[in-house]
C-alpha cells in the first residue's frame, strides 16, 4: 500500500513538472483586438431637370454637420453668391462645416437626370444639402437645404419637389453679358452685390418676349415651379 502511494505521488509530480514545461511565455500573450470594419453609408442623389430650356450647372452635394447653405431672408454666403452667379463650387464644397462633397458630370439639361453618390463613415446623423445654377438666369439656383437623412434606412429613399431661389447678388436685369449660361455667355460671379442682398424666392424671367428690350432671355428660359425632382436613396 505503501509503495502504491508513493508510485502515485512520483506520476502526479512527473504530469505536474510536464504540464508547467510545455507552458511558453506565449500563452500569456493577449490576443489582438481586430477592429470592425467602418460602416460606409452612402446616398444617391437623384436630379431631375424639370424647365423648358434651363441648363443646370453641375449638381454639387454635400454632406456636413451643422447650419444650413442659405435662409431665407439672409444674405447669401460668398460661396452661395459664386455658385447661384457662375455655377463655381469650390468655395461651396471647402466651407468649415462641409464634411463630404460630391460633384456631377457636367452640365444637366432640361429634361435631363444625373445621379451622384456621395459616401461617409460611421455615421447617419449628417445634413446633406444640394445646390446648382439655373445658368440662364442672373442669379438663380434651385436645390435642398439641410435635410436630415438619419430615419433612412438601407433601400429606403425621399423624395422633393424643389423651386427656384434669387441668391439677392445680383440685380436681375436679364441684361447682356450678365448671364453665364448658352442665352448669353456672359459674366458670372462679381464681387459687388447691386440687389436686395437677402435670399428669396425667385420671381421669375420677364425676357424680351414680355417687353423687357434689354434682356437677352426668350419666354422658352422661363421656368414654373417645381424647377427640379431630387430623389435620394440610401444604397449601404
Amino acid at each position: 500500500m505503501i509503495k502504491s502511494k508513493i508510485k502515485l505521488a512520483l506520476l502526479a509530480s512527473t504530469l505536474s513538472v510536464a504540464f508547467l514545461s510545455g507552458c511558453s511565455d506565449d500563452d500569456d500573450k493577449i490576443a489582438p483586438i481586430i477592429e470592425p470594419e467602418p460602416l460606409v453609408v452612402t446616398y444617391d442623389v437623384t436630379v431631375t431637370n424639370l424647365t423648358y430650356s434651363q441648363p443646370f450647372s453641375p449638381l454639387s452635394v454635400v454632406l456636413h454637420n451643422d447650419g444650413a447653405l442659405w435662409s431665407i431672408g439672409e444674405p447669401a454666403s460668398v460661396a452661395l453668391e459664386k455658385l447661384a452667379e457662375s455655377g463655381a463650387n469650390a468655395d461651396l464644397f471647402a466651407l468649415s462645416n462641409v464634411t463630404v462633397s460630391a460633384a456631377g458630370n457636367g452640365i444637366l439639361m432640361p429634361g435631363a437626370s444625373e445621379t451622384v453618390s456621395i459616401s461617409i463613415e460611421d455615421t447617419t446623423e449628417s445634413l446633406l444639402s444640394l445646390a446648382t445654377m439655373l445658368v440662364n438666369t442672373n442669379d438663380g439656383f434651385t436645390g435642398l437645404n439641410s435635410i436630415s437623412l438619419s430615419d433612412l434606412m438601407v433601400g429606403d429613399s425621399w423624395s422633393a419637389m424643389t423651386g427656384v431661389y434669387d441668391a439677392g447678388t445680383e440685380a436681375n436685369s436679364e441684361m447682356a453679358g450678365t448671364i453665364p449660361g448658352p442665352a448669353d455667355g456672359g459674366a458670372g460671379y462679381e464681387s459687388a452685390r447691386d440687389d436686395s442682398d437677402i435670399v428669396s424666392m425667385h420671381r421669375g424671367v420677364v425676357s424680351m418676349d414680355d417687353g423687357l428690350m434689354s434682356s437677352v432671355l426668350t419666354q422658352a428660359h422661363k421656368f414654373d415651379q417645381p424647377t427640379a425632382k431630387i430623389t435620394i436613396t440610401r444604397t449601404e
